[in-house]
């Protein structure tokens, strides 16, 4: 079990990586009105260019390091990261499991999205204050206790490629800048820490 030490004694869930997850993709679908392929496909290596590849595992266990270009806080996400680390912990005020990325920023979702079809309405102003959790085409998606039939992808509307979780688009916030943080829950009745199903947890 692999703690996390923030102001809110993260803890990281899941007793153990599972070998199992390793090589399965996902396909990138259309953030227009069709509903987005299944979350987890079949056994695929290398991915293809409209693929991500889904590892049941840390990126460090991968031998990487660092936070494959992933950014803090109000800092602009020039380039979409070359992978993505999605985590459930659990922090205080939450006393649910919620999703954190490599840099221990909370991860949200937003009630005016949908899941059925996954589509994105946060745009322009709202994209700057939410910014969107992008990868680059055929990345690597990272899971620690996070079941991958639950993450897809869909293609914004400016070609970059968001993450899902139960369907649902998921951000960060960009007032959110320390590990821990989690000032973007409950605002506006709308924007909720996501939980590894894709819930809203509250």
């Amino acid at each position: 079990m692999t703690l996390i030490k923030t102001r809110a004694a993260v803890v990281l869930l899941g007793a153990a990586m599972l070998a199992a997850g390793c090589g399965k993709t996902v396909t990138i679908g259309d953030a227009g009105d069709q509903p987005a392929p299944p979350p987890a496909a079949s056994v695929t290596t290398p991915a293809e260019d409209d693929e991500l590849k889904l590892v049941n595992s840390t990126a460090e266990k991968d031998g990487k390091t660092g936070n494959g270009g992933t950014v803090i806080g109000i800092e602009v996400q020039e380039q979409p990261p070359v992978w993505v680390q999605l985590s459930a912990v659990t922090s205080p005020p939450l006393n649910k499991p919620h999703l954190i990325n490599i840099n221990q920023a909370a991860l949200y979702r937003f009630d005016d999205d949908s899941a059925d079809p996954s589509k994105t309405t946060c745009f322009d102003d709202c994209a700057q204050k939410w910014p969107p959790v992008t990868i680059q085409e055929t990345g690597n998606v990272y899971l620690a206790g996070v079941d991958p039939e639950m993450i897809g992808a869909i293609r914004r509307d400016d070609g970059t490629v968001q993450l899902t979780v139960g369907g649902w688009p998921v951000y960060r916030f960009a007032q959110d800048k320390n590990p821990g943080d989690l000032k973007g829950q409950g605002v506006g009745g709308t924007w909720f820490a996501v939980a590894p199903d894709g819930q809203r947890v509250k």
